[in-house]
């Protein structure tokens, strides 16, 4: 099944990119797009490369040009090593990776999916559904990060459920190599080893904190195993710092890359406060209409993982005991939750929306809360908004638009 969806949803874009060519305008402002031809592939195929996925295949074949630290190192430097095996082609090598991982990360994810929901089949392919429906989607299998991510991040959560801490190192690991939201995966881990430390009932505080730091403190495995989501981006900032002699150049080189981006911390009121004043006064143009995507996408999202996180209390993953404490029942749906939500709001820190709606891709407990919605009336219409935008993001997006 999941091969059948995965096709059907590579043939469906590819339908997509080939129409839109010839009906929406070519605007194709970006960085080293004279360079497209080169790769002597159809334009339908090489418009996936749009935008990030050049800068990525040129720090491939180049190593960091100025600024283009921002963009982490893992898929540059599989595509670097594996372009000799396809025709020494970076273009069709970066996508091959990212087909390949997206495939692989869906079957494990379906098997993640298993685990946590008693093997519901039924419900573990409208979550795929969802995912793939959602309107940038077409990220998974484009020359970006998404598709590699998305294995890795979903390999880490699988083989913490199945408590294979090597596999769970390395995964996470590499996750935090390819983007700096790996490093949220700590969560999930460190929640993980507190059911495995503290025993499911214990009354004194004194004595599960104690607990906890010899748990984590005395057994270095586990130390190790809650430190993993931070040694591939401090790996990283080790070389930035030998490099360019700022560990963390990869913020603050943010705002060359445009969309107003700062280096420094913008909470989130003040990013609400910037996208009211961009639909009273902004002309109204696509960067406008992106905008809307932009600030819809963040505020459906974030409604839906509060929604996830009452319907979690409700459920019984926590439940109110006796003087006002809480008993959590289910850590894995809680870390997921808050892994989601981390997930969202960092990029918003740089004091805009820009990009969310690929971004929101990993939000994981926004998809698997869709697939819980009984109304299928509310979800058919959420399949017809998902289509659509999915269509017209893609469709701009492969001729040169900024979407996300």
């Amino acid at each position: 099944m999941i091969v059948v969806l995965f096709f059907f949803w590579r043939i469906f874009d590819f339908i997509i990119i080939f129409f839109s060519q010839k009906i929406i305008p070519y605007l194709g402002f970006f960085p080293y797009k004279d360079q497209l031809p080169g790769f002597n592939l159809p334009s339908w195929i090489s418009a996936l490369a749009n935008f990030d996925g050049l800068h990525y295949i040129s720090i491939a074949r180049n190593g960091y040009a100025q600024y283009e630290q921002a963009f982490f190192p893992l898929y540059s430097i599989l595509i670097k090593f594996l372009t000799p095996l396809f025709f020494n082609n970076q273009l069709l090598t970066g996508l091959l990776i990212s087909n390949v991982s997206f495939l692989i990360g869906l079957f494990i994810f379906s098997k993640y999916l298993k685990l946590m929901s008693s093997n519901n089949q039924q419900f573990n392919n409208l979550t795929i559904v969802f995912i793939l429906l959602f309107p940038t989607s077409f990220f998974f299998g484009a020359v970006y990060t998404e598709g590699l991510f998305f294995l890795l991040l979903i390999s880490t959560l699988y083989f913490l459920k199945k408590e294979n801490y090597l596999a769970v190192i390395v995964f996470a690991f590499l996750t935090s190599l390819t983007r700096l939201v790996g490093v949220f995966l700590i969560v999930p881990i460190v929640f993980h080893l507190i059911q495995r430390i503290v025993p499911p009932k214990v009354g004194d505080n004194n004595q599960t904190m104690k607990q906890l730091n010899n748990g984590f403190i005395l057994n270095t495995k586990y130390l190790i195993l809650a430190l993993s989501p931070l040694l591939g981006l401090g790996l990283y900032c080790l070389y930035l710092f030998k490099t360019t002699g700022d560990p963390l150049f990869f913020l603050t080189s943010q705002p060359i890359f445009g969309a107003n981006r700062s280096s420094h911390l913008i909470l989130l009121p003040q990013v609400y406060w910037r996208y009211f004043k961009i639909f009273l006064t902004a002309a109204h143009d696509s960067r406008f209409y992106v905008s809307v995507v932009e600030f819809f996408t963040f505020n459906f999202v974030f409604i839906i993982l509060i929604f996830d996180l009452f319907k979690n209390l409700k459920i019984k993953n926590w439940k109110l005991i006796e003087n006002c404490k809480l008993k959590i029942e289910n850590y894995d749906l809680l870390a997921l939750n808050i892994f989601s939500f981390s997930n969202l709001i960092l990029p918003t820190l740089t004091g805009t929306f820009s990009s969310i709606p690929r971004y929101s891709l990993f939000s994981l407990s926004f998809f698997i809360y869709l697939a819980q919605i009984k109304n299928n009336l509310i979800k058919y219409l959420i399949f017809i908004v998902f289509l659509i935008l999915h269509i017209l993001l893609l469709g701009y997006f492969t001729q040169g638009y900024f979407i996300s």
